[in-house]
């Protein structure tokens, strides 16, 4: 299974902002998205960088109330890492288990087209366990 199987079918919207924008801004549009993470772009769509929840977090108990106000250029992940829609999902989540990570864009040809999230992976994985577990039913039924 690729990452490509894993947009086609939740599809590649991204919440993004630009790296000039304000970190109250993230705040805004992870809380009406309920979302845990915007990918930063800069120019031609580019991905720049990332900011979690946990990323403002941290920010907020450095510098209190005033993070709001920084630009998510100081708060973000940057040049996070990515892959391709042709990768397979095994690579992606060892990736993401060695790096602790639970989001990664997806780009092609530098320009962002999706994003996968450890939730992603592990719901792909399961029912493809669930897939080969019913079929050895079936087998041994029959």
């Amino acid at each position: 299974m690729r990452i490509g199987d894993i947009l086609e079918e939740k599809g590649g919207k991204v919440f993004t902002l630009s790296e000039a924008a304000k970190v109250v801004d993230a705040v805004s549009m992870l809380g009406e998205n309920n979302i845990g993470v915007v990918v930063i772009t800069g120019a031609g769509d580019r991905v720049v960088g990332i900011l979690s929840e946990r990323d403002i977090v941290r920010r907020l108990r450095e510098h209190g109330a005033a993070a709001l106000e920084s630009d998510l250029a100081k708060c973000m992940t940057r040049d996070p890492f990515t892959c391709s829609r042709e990768i397979s999902v095994d690579e992606v989540m060892g990736t993401m288990s060695k790096r602790r990570i639970r989001h990664m864009p997806v780009v092609e040809s530098d320009r962002l087209i999706g994003l996968v999230s450890i939730g992603d992976i592990v719901k792909r994985k399961i029912e493809q366990a669930e897939r080969e577990a019913a079929a050895l039913r079936d087998y041994i039924a029959s």
